[in-house]
């Protein structure tokens, strides 16, 4: 897997779970060679829908599993994901404005700049796989606090064709703040677990296929240990025969 480091990797796997938030049980996993995450919410989202057959399954997840491509692939498996936003602009850091500065006007498809000026659409392009459409002002080049906005003659704006999803999601975060920490502790907690199992050797087999196996076995370790936990033995042992 690739590491931070330029030209460098890792000889290592990454395991994706969705776990549930009431009982800390695994509820799907699986092993990638894969070293981000951003190519993985919309699969997982899927299959653990179908695992627990719920009909709109509130999926949180950290920064890094932020991409419009998966996320609305998650809506279109039936979940309702709940991703912050990656910011990585540095316009705010320099002492500029950046487009959470800029108000979209959805009945007039244009943004309100700063300056109370309006950004039309002038053309719709495609970036890395988005239908995206660019907008800037007529009066940029004249405009008094352009220092403030932009180093060029205009500042353009790009909006994705489906950016309605992403807004939509802002907003449903916005009414949750509680939402970072719903996902620490739930899936962090099995992942902490199973680590301090696994010891500093973490996987003893190699190739795909065998550490899948082994991730599996750990899997199954782990939840039946939390259901000996919430149950107890006898319980647990007349739901299995059950």
């Amino acid at each position: 897997m690739a590491t931070r480091g330029k030209g460098t990797g890792l000889v290592g796997y990454n395991v994706q779970t969705a776990v549930d938030d009431q009982h800390h049980l695994i509820v799907v996993h699986e092993v990638t060679n894969v070293g981000h995450d951003r190519t993985a919410l919309a699969n997982m989202s899927k299959l653990a829908k179908d695992a627990t057959d719920l009909s709109d399954p509130v999926v949180y997840a950290d920064r890094g599993y932020y991409s419009a491509e998966q996320i609305l692939g998650a809506e279109d498996a039936g979940a309702v994901p709940m991703v912050p936003k990656t910011r990585t602009s540095s316009a705010r850091k320099e002492g500029r404005f950046d487009k959470r500065d800029f108000i979209y006007i959805a009945e007039d498809d244009e943004f309100e700049c700063p300056a109370g000026e309006r950004a039309i659409a002038r053309f719709e392009t495609v970036e890395h796989g988005l239908e995206l459409t660019k907008y800037w002002s007529s009066k940029c080049p004249h405009c008094s606090i352009r220092e403030k906005c932009t180093p060029a003659k205009y500042r353009r704006i790009a909006r994705w064709k489906k950016e309605h999803i992403l807004d939509e999601m802002e907003r449903r975060l916005d009414a949750k703040p509680e939402a970072s920490r719903i996902r620490r502790q739930t899936v962090e907690h099995p992942f902490g677990t199973i680590k301090s199992w696994m010891g500093a050797t973490h996987f003893l087999t190699k190739t795909m296929k065998n550490v899948a196996t082994e991730m599996s076995l750990h899997i199954l370790a782990y939840n039946l240990k939390r259901l000996i936990t919430i149950f107890g033995v006898t319980k647990l042992q007349d739901i299995v025969r059950a």
